[in-house]
């Protein structure tokens, strides 16, 4: 690793201040568990001259009840999220995706602020610079995406332009099915974004001078059932190949609202629209429930190694629907 400064904050303005100054120069850390591994990569394009530790922060690690939902502060532990009562009987989506992150260990350190922020596991892109030299591609600001032609297995089946990196994040699924918004603070006052508009291509939203504080996750119908399902190599620790989020709202038994989100097939979250309206004033019969895994796929181009992916998210959504 290279040497960088170490700065300790105890506000979210004195942490805006500091990466006003050095922009790119400057990344923030609470749990860790993403950026020290990047860094001893030295796989970013932009190596720090400075971290600042943000975990003295008071008010950002903890979850508030108001009367449309849930405040989630952008330092609580995904552990926390796991063991909220509140959130495992009204938003167990939320519990269920915490709850497969990694392993109990990184859980107990890793915060929500950080999941949603961390960067894409895409193997090109955090290729050792030791071992052989850097790897360029888009992402990384020079040459065309790597997989393309390359090995595409956990690339995406939506949405691939510039990048065809996925979005890692559980968290994001699950909240992305409750319609959630992410608060962020930067110099220019706060503002929400929908987690569905959160990510990018080639990153997401955030400017170098802002931070995320918390998210708003507004209460569901009363009515309704709530799962996070997630696909992976090996049960323990792995990221998701394919992981979905759903949300059904019912008026008796026919369905009166519902949220498809479909995890590590994109650049974010992506939300499976066509699905949703499969679903829409119709009863979960059989037949229903086919219509709509088999519509949760519609528009997917699979790179040449990963078609497989559209198989599995039809088979997520079914069981999802079955529960």
């Amino acid at each position: 690793m290279k040497t960088f400064q170490h700065a300790t904050v105890s506000s979210v303005t004195d942490a805006i201040s500091i990466l006003s100054k050095h922009g790119n120069n400057a990344k923030l850390i609470a749990g860790g568990t993403d950026l020290i591994g990047l860094l001893k990569s030295k796989a970013t394009p932009h190596y720090p001259d400075v971290v600042v530790n943000i975990k003295p922060i008071t008010g950002l690690d903890q979850i508030k009840q108001e009367s449309g939902g849930l405040i989630i502060g952008a330092l609580t532990r995904l552990s926390d999220i796991v063991d909220s009562e509140v959130i495992r009987d009204d938003f167990p989506i939320l519990a269920e995706a915490a709850a497969s992150v990694a392993m109990p260990q990184i859980r107990n350190v890793g915060t929500l602020g950080g999941n949603l922020a961390q960067e894409t596991r895409c193997w090109y892109f955090r290729y050792p610079h030791s071992i052989g030299g850097r790897i360029m591609c888009k992402r990384k600001g020079e040459g065309a995406c790597l997989a393309v032609k390359g090995d595409n297995r956990y690339h995406a089946i939506f949405g691939g332009k510039k990048c065809f990196a996925v979005c890692p994040s559980d968290m994001a699924v699950a909240l992305a099915a409750l319609d959630a918004e992410i608060q962020i603070s930067g110099p220019k006052g706060e503002r929400s974004v929908a987690v569905t508009g959160f990510y990018r291509p080639l990153g997401n939203v955030l400017e170098t001078d802002e931070m995320i504080t918390g998210i708003r996750v507004p209460r569901p119908a009363r009515n309704n059932r709530q799962i996070f399902i997630k696909h992976r190599v090996r049960d323990a620790i792995d990221f998701a190949t394919v992981s979905v989020g759903l949300v059904v709202s019912m008026d008796a038994e026919t369905v009166a609202d519902a949220r498809v989100v479909l995890g590590a097939v994109a650049a974010g979250p992506y939300r499976a629209t066509e699905a949703e309206a499969a679903l829409v004033g119709r009863e979960l019969d059989q037949a229903v429930i086919g219509k709509a895994a088999e519509a949760s796929v519609a528009g997917a181009v699979p790179l040449s190694g990963n078609a497989y992916k559209i198989e599995i998210a039809k088979t997520l959504v079914r069981r999802a629907l079955r529960i």
